[in-house]
């Protein structure tokens, strides 16, 4: 019985493995990791040429730090995950690098991430309940809700781990209906995401 169970086992991943080969969602994973390594990577070059040359950044951090309370940096961050991600998340874990508490602000930031996932997972379940609106965000979003359909939940683990707007994509998985419980387990990842790039960012300023 246990082997007749792990063979069926095994067929049911090698049958999800041919699908998603067959779908090109090992493809869409790779470029989506060619597309953010240069960003990146000209973030990081940008960022060293500045602190090097114009101004020093770990000083401007801490100022920041000085000058604006935690919770409106927050709150901004909160709106930018809620709205397609408008600013990119790098800039805030390096903000909370300079904080007395960085891995307690860190986890506040990831923690504002996720929520922010979930108020985008709504606006999508809202905006299929206004058909204009609808009709022009399926244009919008007509690649990431033709992902969604298909990779489902494998998606959403990309969009929470990779530079991949993670709003886009929680709202695709609104408009699309996908299981909210499903999502909130997903979505999860998003604080590995936090907690893996501040490895790197906290040495780097």
């Amino acid at each position: 019985m246990k082997e007749k169970a792990k063979s069926k086992k095994k067929s049911r991943l090698r049958l999800l493995h041919q699908y998603y080969g067959y779908t090109g969602f090992y493809k869409f994973v790779w470029a989506s990791l060619r597309k953010a390594v240069l960003p990146i990577v000209l973030v990081v070059a940008a960022l060293w040429a500045i602190d090097r040359y114009l101004l020093d950044i770990e000083q401007m951090l801490v100022t920041i730090t000085e000058t604006y309370e935690p919770f409106q940096i927050i709150g901004i961050f909160f709106l930018s995950e809620s709205l397609l991600g408008l600013v990119p998340p790098e800039l805030f874990i390096a903000w909370s690098g300079k904080m007395n508490s960085p891995f307690l602000y860190l986890s506040i930031l990831a923690l504002a991430s996720y929520l922010g996932g979930i108020v985008s997972y709504f606006i999508g379940v809202g905006i299929t309940k206004i058909p204009s609106v609808h009709n022009t965000m399926e244009l919008k979003l007509a690649r990431h809700i033709k992902n969604t359909r298909k990779w489902g939940g494998f998606l959403i683990i990309v969009g929470a781990l990779l530079p991949i707007p993670f709003s886009i994509t929680s709202m695709a998985a609104g408009i699309i209906s996908f299981p909210f419980a499903s999502y909130l387990i997903f979505g999860l990842l998003r604080f590995a995401r936090f907690f893996l790039y501040a490895l790197v960012i906290f040495e780097m300023v």
